[in-house]
Order: structure tokens, then sequence, then C-alpha cells
């Protein structure tokens, strides 16, 4: 298994170097490190690190708005520090879309746990929001070939069986998606309706 990579994001340089040294320990890779959200955003869209650890309190961009445009962003997953455990932050770090969240002092015990979870759960974002895509592909798809097998069924008097195995037939020859044949088939209809 390939070693983790890290982007450390922590304004106190102290706390940034105690965690760099406890993340090396364990077995992680801190390939960069930021004072501020600003750079540690610009960082991670640099480096492309597997997970960014940030404090929630941080000069020109807070934890909270960083996180939220690396998750926009799709860049990485975020585990978010902090000396607070008020409910307003946890919330505003839930909304940011925040993978993972540790109350400082940080114990080394709970560091691994921490970001393993904050990884498996990025993932199943990640499967999540492709499952997703891919539904909505073959939701498009079909409403195009339906589309399509109107078309013949209205031009060529077609039944939809007929229809929709010219579709499939021309897709076989052609080398082409159904979507793709459905498509030009509505554009040629379009074009000799335009005509």
């Amino acid at each position: 298994m390939s070693q983790k990579r890290i982007v450390i994001a922590e304004d106190e340089p102290i706390s940034r170097t105690d965690l760099r040294e406890i993340l090396s320990n364990l077995g992680y890779l801190v390939v960069g490190e930021a004072g501020d959200g600003q750079s540690a955003v610009n960082l991670a869209r640099e480096l492309r690190p597997d997970l960014v650890i940030m404090d929630i309190k941080m000069p020109e961009m807070d934890g909270i708005t960083a996180s939220r445009t690396l998750t926009e962003e799709k860049i990485s997953p975020v585990l978010l520090l902090t000396a607070y455990s008020d409910r307003e932050l946890v919330e505003g770090a839930t909304d940011a879309g925040v993978s993972g969240y540790m109350v400082k002092p940080i114990r080394e015990a709970e560091v691994v746990p921490a970001i393993e979870l904050a990884l498996a759960r990025f993932r199943e974002f990640r499967a999540l929001e492709k499952q997703l895509g891919d539904s909505r592909e073959a939701l498009e798809t079909r409403r195009v070939v339906e589309r399509a097998k109107g078309v013949l069924m209205d031009s060529l008097g077609l039944r939809e069986a007929e229809a929709f195995r010219r579709i499939q037939k021309l897709s076989m020859n052609n080398r082409k998606s159904m979507r793709e044949i459905a498509e030009a088939i509505l554009l040629s209809h379009q074009a000799q309706a335009d005509v």
C-alpha cells in the first residue's frame, strides 16, 4: 500500500512541526505545509494530496472556508483541527463537506483512525457521486433513445420494437453508442424539419 500524501495547514509553527512529526512517525508522507488557509488551498490544488489536515482558525482564509473550496473543487478530503468543540463550528465544518474533525491537543493514538475514517468517507462520497453521474447518464441516454424511437415510428411507420431494433442495429454496425445513434437521428430529423 502506498504512503498517504498529506498537506498540513496550521498557523502555529510549533503545532505544525509537532503534527508533521506525528504523521511521519505513523508512516504518512507530509508533502506540503501552509500557515494560512489561502496558501493551503493553493498548495492542495498544486500537489493533489490524499488528505489536507487543517486548523479551523487561520489567517487570510479560515479552515472552514478553505475546506469548502477544496470540497467543491473535489481536490482532497479535509480533516479539520480545532481547539474548540463549539457546536456552531462543527455544523460549519459539516456544511463545508469536511471528512473528519479532531480536537486539540492531538493524541497520536487518535490520528490514524481519524485519517483513515476521513479517507474512507471521501472514497464513499466519490463512489456515490460517480453512481449518481452514471444514473443521470443512463437516464439521459434513455430519454434520447425514446425520442429517436418516436421519430422513427412517426417518419417510417415503424412499431416501437422495430424502431428500437433499428437504433440497436445502427449502433452495432457503426460501433457507436445507442445514444450517439439516437442523437444523430434527432439531429437529422431536426435538419429535415428546418428545411
